[in-house]
């Protein structure tokens, strides 16, 4: 299975932050779309980080409170991982594990297309195996 048929049953959706909002503003957004985590993109909607929940708890220890005020610039990752939408689930969620991300922004030709989360792809997984059992059961039950 491959990364475009995930976001085929999600969908597209794209969750993203001007670098220069506030993280206040960052966590309104976070909440009010229900997510884990936003892709920070410039005025053009080039990706310039992705700011997770995470990266705003490891910033709030560092900086108190005052983080609020801050730019989510200051507390975004600006390395991002991509994938393509022709990569595997599989190879995509080995990926995620190594590199300890939980969401992949998927680009084709520069042109952002969608993000996938590991729990999206692990959804996926689940799915396949609950497939591939009922398979062989019905397999097993029809030879006897």
């Amino acid at each position: 299975m491959k990364i475009a048929d995930i976001l085929a049953t999600k969908g597209r959706t794209v969750h993203s932050v001007l670098p220069w909002l506030t993280v206040s503003d960052t966590v309104e957004r976070l909440g009010r779309a229900g997510v884990g985590a936003l892709l920070v993109c410039n005025e053009n909607e080039a990706i310039v980080g992705i700011v997770s929940e995470r990266d705003i708890v490891r910033a709030l220890g560092r900086h108190g409170a005052a983080l609020l005020a801050m730019p989510v610039s200051d507390v975004m990752t600006k390395w991002v991982e991509t994938c393509d939408p022709d990569e595997t689930v599989a190879h995509a969620m080995a990926r995620m594990t190594t590199g300890r991300y939980r969401h992949l922004p998927v680009v084709a030709g520069g042109r952002l297309l969608g993000m996938v989360s590991i729990g999206d792809l692990v959804k996926n997984r689940v799915r396949e195996m609950e497939l591939e059992t009922g398979v062989l059961r019905d397999a097993v039950i029809a030879r006897y």
